[in-house]
């Protein structure tokens, strides 16, 4: 893997190859075991989001707009701002954004690769605007069919990358000393079915991936799914049905304390 070809790559360019290239391995583990928890905690949303399929069927405006949008972000055809607009609101409903934690679409951020100035773009990323920090990126991938999907993790990485690296800017900027070492979340979006993950950088991995050299110690990045009672059909049937629609919120919930929240 040391004698793979590096180029200075966009994030958006990023496969499975720039993995390997960097000495980065994907793990997948059980939802307990990555969430870090003996059950899944009960989502704190209004029972109406659990118990009722659409949004003709919502007393509430807002319940209504969310399964609306989720109902958009499942039709291939209206691309990927469907699915950012439901990631939005999503986070909006959970309790990811509020106050000082804004939610942001199309962030730009420098990306520092093979001894050149790429960039990498989130399709949705969270801030805390106290430093602002990225704590959380979500990347989408742009297939409904059930078959692993590829690029968007490796992208998902590059983008964690950035993060970590505009994060430590920021912080010298308030005086503060920069991270050796962060997990930063992500997700993985295929329609409205999350993937979760943990992405670990290093100042390290950064300076390797900046001048295009291969690291001698394994970065490994672990995921997992959520438990839905049809895998094999997750990722066409997204959090539409109400089973998947409760798996899902868990994990969702149970996701927070990785994010920090």
């Amino acid at each position: 893997m040391a004698n793979l070809i590096r180029l200075p790559k966009l994030g958006s360019d990023w496969t499975f190859n720039e993995l390997a290239s960097y000495h980065i391995n994907l793990q997948q583990q059980e939802a307990l075991q990555f969430l870090g928890v003996q059950a899944l905690p009960q989502p704190v949303v209004d029972p109406e989001i659990l118990n009722n399929l659409d949004a003709a069927a919502m007393q509430q405006d807002n319940h209504a707009e969310l399964v609306n949008l989720l109902d958009l972000a499942m039709i291939p055809s209206k691309g990927e701002t469907a699915v950012d607009d439901f990631v939005v609101e999503l986070f909006k409903y959970l309790g990811y954004v509020r106050r000082n934690r804004v939610a942001r679409t199309r962030v730009d951020i420098p990306l520092n690769i093979c001894g050149e100035v790429r960039h990498a773009k989130t399709d949705v990323c969270l801030i805390d605007r106290m430093q602002n920090d990225i704590i959380l990126l979500v990347q989408e991938d742009k297939r409904l069919e059930d078959t692993e999907p590829t690029n968007a993790r490796a992208q998902l990485v590059a983008e964690a990358v950035t993060a970590f690296t505009e994060n430590n800017i920021n912080r010298d900027a308030l005086g503060l000393p920069p991270l050796a070492e962060k997990v930063i979340p992500g997700i993985v979006m295929v329609g409205t079915m999350p993937t979760f993950f943990k992405i670990p950088v290093t100042q390290t991995l950064a300076t390797h991936i900046a001048f295009g050299t291969y690291p001698p110690a394994e970065t490994i990045v672990n995921y997992c799914y959520p438990p839905v009672p049809r895998p094999a059909r997750r990722r066409s049937e997204g959090m539409k049905p109400l089973d998947n629609r409760r798996e899902v919120l868990k994990c969702y919930e149970a996701f927070k304390a990785i994010v920090g929240i």
